[in-house]
């Protein structure tokens, strides 16, 4: 999806996160009532050009939670996200990674197909506040968002993505793991190896967390001269 200039513009997720402190536990009725107006939402003309509204793949604890841009054509047909071929990339280093299905979870930026993989401002400002409202309920330690769009909409100071891709900061406390989109990684063999360094980069992040050696160390993207 390419990622016009105004989208840096757009707000944030921040400015849709809920305002009140969480003071009760999750619970299932909660998150399906979620998955109800996300399902019914005709906020934007893609609630009327979808076949099915893409939703959530994945636990509903996570640890590590991908952030992907938005639903191509075989994830509208399936109704779940990254079923398609940059689905079997991810798939695959999610195995590298080593995590178990009760570790992980998959969203879109866009919970609706946008027709010719183009941005639709509408729909961004029409899923923001259902994003930050999944990601406050599934309360990951680490977001990994996949190309330029989801890194856009949490930390558009980081972009581009070039420069983003495979540095470690944070995101409102959670740790904050850019990656380019899978689907890009097909395009050249150039970003094909730049998948699989920052994979091995995360892997090694989450390798110590799991070995219980405290916050992973966060570093600032490189700047451009």
């Amino acid at each position: 999806m390419v990622l016009p200039e105004r989208m840096r513009r757009l707000p944030t997720v921040d400015q849709f996160w809920p305002s009140a402190r969480r003071t009760r536990r999750r619970s299932l009725s909660e998150w399906k009532r979620l998955n109800r107006e996300i399902d019914r939402c005709r906020r934007c003309s893609l609630g009327s050009l979808r076949t099915h509204v893409v939703i959530h793949r994945g636990s509903l604890r996570p640890r590590v939670l991908f952030v992907g841009e938005a639903p191509g054509a075989s994830e509208d047909r399936a109704g779940i996200p990254f079923v398609g071929t940059a689905g079997k990339r991810l798939d695959r280093l999610v195995a590298q990674l080593g995590l178990l299905e009760s570790e992980l979870a998959i969203i879109n930026v866009f919970k609706c197909r946008p027709p010719g993989n183009t941005f639709n401002l509408e729909a961004a400002l029409a899923c923001r506040p259902f994003l930050a409202r999944q990601i406050e309920f599934l309360q990951p330690i680490m977001i990994v968002p996949l190309g330029a769009n989801a890194v856009s909409a949490f930390r558009p100071d980081l972009l581009p993505i070039s420069h983003a891709a495979g540095w470690l900061s944070r995101w409102r406390g959670l740790l904050f793991f850019p990656m380019i989109h899978p689907a890009a990684a097909a395009r050249s063999n150039a970003l094909r190896r730049r998948w699989e360094r920052d994979g091995k980069s995360l892997l090694k992040v989450l390798s110590r967390l799991g070995a219980g050696a405290g916050p992973a160390p966060v570093s600032s993207p490189a700047t451009t001269s």
